[in-house]
């Protein structure tokens, strides 16, 4: 895939797709072929770091003790702290409601035994405890957290769970199609890395708008995704009494 079928998609996403009086955003879907993401070793689970903000800015909670509370309140949308944890234990209401309302959650490296007793069971299910993977675990010293809430504000998670498929915004329709380009083509490369059969792995490629129809990305240029029509029930009634 080269940057001009990714142009040619985006412009004729932008052109099937009807104006909103909201921001729309453009969403990436890759299918993938010969590998079973419930295997374990098979599963794709990546984050990666874009050049342009994809969506809104995520929301970010830190789970730290005092030696980082300051720096964790500078660079976050909340902090939780150590002497807050039995609050929250053995409390389902209150777990749900922190799970769902941020997207990150940075823990303090020497203070993951307790966040994983305390927030495991709630955070564990809904993928929300604090990745490695995204640089969400960090050393009780550390300059500066700001750096680390500007990169998740930039990163996308790329993950397979039941199906062959992974799913992601890639922008907001206000970003110019070169931008919009360049965060598809990141994913795409990292992507294809991740995978055992890199390029052979992946099926086909889709982009639309939140509210527009798929386009395909292909070296023949982009293909508009027909919907098919389903049948209306009282069509079928009425064929069989014409019958009769």
């Amino acid at each position: 895939m080269n940057q001009k079928e990714v142009l040619d998609s985006i412009k004729k996403v932008r052109e099937i797709t009807k104006p909103r009086k909201f921001s729309q955003t453009f969403d990436l879907i890759i299918n993938l072929q010969q590998i079973n993401p419930k295997k374990a070793e098979e599963k794709i689970d990546i984050f990666i770091p874009l050049k342009h903000l994809k969506s809104k800015k995520p929301k970010i909670c830190g789970l730290v003790d005092k030696e980082l509370e300051t720096k964790s309140k500078d660079a976050f949308d909340e902090t939780i702290i150590k002497d807050d944890f039995p609050r929250y234990k053995g409390n389902k209401k209150l777990l749900r409601k922190l799970a769902l309302s941020y997207d990150y959650f940075v823990a303090q490296a020497n203070l993951m035994g307790e966040i994983a007793t305390v927030f495991g069971k709630t955070f564990g299910p809904k993928g929300k405890m604090p990745n490695p993977k995204a640089g969400c675990i960090v050393p009780p010293v550390i300059p500066d957290l700001k750096p680390l809430a500007k990169r998740l504000a930039l990163t996308t998670r790329l993950q397979t769970k039941e199906e062959s498929v992974v799913k992601t915004a890639i922008g907001k329709d206000i970003l110019k199609d070169e931008e919009i380009a360049e965060n598809l083509l990141i994913i795409h490369n990292a992507l294809v890395h991740a995978l055992p059969q890199e390029e052979q792995n992946i099926k086909s490629i889709y982009l639309k708008l939140t509210m527009g129809q798929l386009i395909e990305i292909t070296p023949e240029g982009p293909k508009v995704k027909e919907i098919k029509e389903k049948p209306k029930k009282n069509a079928s009634k009425s064929s069989k009494q014409e019958k009769g």
